[in-house]
């Protein structure tokens, strides 16, 4: 039956369905997997090797806070006379083994630490050093010190942080009273923060400098072993198994006791660098080698081959240029190895020698187990050793990650 439709009735209009909004916690959703974008793809793939590089090792935090430690470690060693507050030969003789003075702060004194004197015991008769929080020596930044000569240029005695001498005549410490040994001073009464600050010029620049010969003779005999072959690969090959035969330490500690006694100090830090680098290039050269194994053959090699390209530009311009990040995580990886070997061979009297101010030579003071006992501070060189070595192997980890940029894709 058909229904009867009134032609004088009003036609509903239809129900409106309104659009749910979404919520900005749907939204937002943490929890919710993000879609890819179709074009982060083409984007990553017309960026350059290096630009890859740079974008994986940013994800690399451990890596990029040792970057900027070592930053920072160099640029106080390059402008060490200018961080820090004393100069490394000044003495003090009423502050032998003065222990380390800490900065303090308040509202009433501001940035200040508290005065030391040296007593003896009358039981013992030995000396010892009390505080006294009556005499504030006020600090700052920006002080005038001692003078210096800047990288021997010119004369300055502005100092980072120190003793802030204009303020002194303000406060109750006697003039005499007014030094600032951070980090304590040794058995002559020299400031150990400065001297660690000196040496860090002289350890970290041997490490620079050895690991750029390491480069020059690795990339060169690894190469040649790589690209000629033959009975020239098998003899460097078999040359660079019998270098490693040797245990590395006491090689050192034959070759750093051919040096004479009375060289000069420039040609003992040289020499020094030498020994470093002529028993470290090994790693390198294998490294090399195998890289060049697998590439010699390729199509641009062979293209620049028949063109009449010479073997060595073949070799120092189209081939090594191909891995130049796997080289450099190799050498960055091999410094702590040379920083630490200074440091040996100065400890035990091998190497650098006073007055030269290194790591290993301050560390020649704690020798002795009697002198660690009383004077534990005379160890704080080892800090830096122990950050610089650190941060060398964290930021060559976050290199080798990054060196295979398309690992991740």
């Amino acid at each position: 039956m058909q229904r009867f439709r009134n032609p004088f009735q009003k036609k509903r209009p239809a129900p409106r369905v309104r659009a749910r909004q979404a919520s900005p916690l749907h939204s937002r959703n943490p929890f919710r997997k993000k879609q890819p974008d179709p074009g982060a793809g083409a984007a990553i793939g017309e960026l350059s090797q290096w630009q890859l590089i740079f974008l994986r090792f940013r994800k690399h935090r451990l890596a990029v806070f040792s970057f900027f430690i070592l930053v920072v470690l160099y640029l106080s060693a390059i402008f060490c006379e200018f961080f820090s507050p004393y100069n490394p030969g000044s003495r003090n003789l009423d502050y032998m083994h003065a222990p380390p003075m800490l900065p303090k702060f308040n509202f009433q004194n501001g940035l200040h630490t508290d005065a030391i004197r040296m007593e003896q015991d009358p039981a013992t008769f030995r000396h010892h050093f009390v505080r006294s929080p009556d005499e504030v020596i006020p600090l700052g930044f920006f002080v005038r010190g001692e003078p210096y000569r800047f990288w021997g240029l010119f004369e300055c005695d502005w100092r980072f942080f120190g003793v802030n001498h204009r303020a002194l005549a303000r406060s109750s410490a006697a003039p005499d009273a007014a030094v600032f040994y951070f980090m304590g001073a040794d058995k002559y009464g020299r400031d150990i923060f400065s001297r660690v600050i000196y040496g860090g010029r002289i350890s970290l620049s041997i490490g620079i400098l050895a690991i750029a010969i390491t480069s020059i003779l690795g990339i060169i005999i690894g190469g040649i072993s790589g690209y000629v072959g033959g009975a020239v690969d098998e003899f460097i090959q078999r040359s660079i198994e019998v270098i490693s035969a040797f245990p590395q330490l006491p090689l050192w500690l034959a070759l750093a006791a051919i040096m004479p006694a009375d060289w000069p100090l420039v040609a003992v830090y040289l020499g020094i660098t030498l020994v470093l680098s002529l028993l470290g290039w090994t790693g390198l050269a294998r490294v090399v080698r195998g890289k060049i194994l697998s590439l010699r053959e390729e199509e641009y090699a062979v293209a620049a081959r028949l063109l009449g390209a010479g073997h060595g530009r073949v070799l120092f311009r189209h081939l090594i240029p191909g891995f130049t990040s796997h080289i450099i995580v190799v050498l960055t990886l091999s410094i702590p190895g040379m920083i630490l070997g200074e440091t040996a061979l100065s400890f035990l009297g091998l190497g650098l020698r006073p007055p030269v101010v290194s790591w290993g030579v301050m560390l020649q003071d704690a020798m002795h187990l009697q002198a660690v006992a009383n004077y534990p501070w005379i160890l704080l060189p080892v800090i830096p050793i122990i950050v610089a070595v650190l941060a060398f192997n964290f930021l060559g980890d976050g290199l080798r990650d990054a060196a295979d940029p398309y690992g991740g894709h």
